[in-house]
């Protein structure tokens, strides 16, 4: 069994955080007219204290989350509970953090082998015996 990512993990406290809490549609009764249940969580990625290699891939990796120069928004309204949607975000938001803290493989550009090149080149001469075979019999 996994335990669920922390923020404490990357030294991210309460203080790299903003929290705002609105009211939330969908299922809730009349709870939802009254009650701020939603969360809108606020990462600024340039005054955390993440390396400057991770910063970088989780903007990249952010996309259409990021607000401004780089600020993570994360939106949290699936819960009926401000707790439960709070979780939620801080959640959404380590999962992004796990994510670019992977470093991506660096990709060394390969040849084809003469062997895999000579078998591409007797398939096409196959194919083309197969092609040629069609027009003499008057197929096609």
């Amino acid at each position: 069994m996994t335990l669920p990512l922390t923020l404490d993990r990357w030294g991210i406290d309460d203080r790299h955080l903003d929290e705002r809490f609105v009211r939330a549609s969908g299922p809730g009764g009349q709870n939802v007219n009254k009650v701020s249940t939603a969360v809108e969580l606020r990462f600024d990625v340039a005054s955390s204290p993440l390396p400057a290699a991770m910063k970088a891939r989780l903007v990249a990796l952010a996309g259409s989350r990021l607000v401004g120069d780089a600020v993570i928004a994360i939106d949290s309204r699936e819960h009926r509970t401000q707790a439960q949607n709070r979780d939620a975000a801080r959640a959404r938001l380590a999962a992004l953090l796990a994510a670019a803290e992977k470093q991506p493989k660096a990709r060394r550009p390969t040849r084809p082998s003469r062997a895999s090149k000579e078998r591409r080149i007797e398939g096409k001469k196959l194919r083309s015996v197969v092609k040629a075979g069609r027009k003499e019999s008057g197929e096609g």
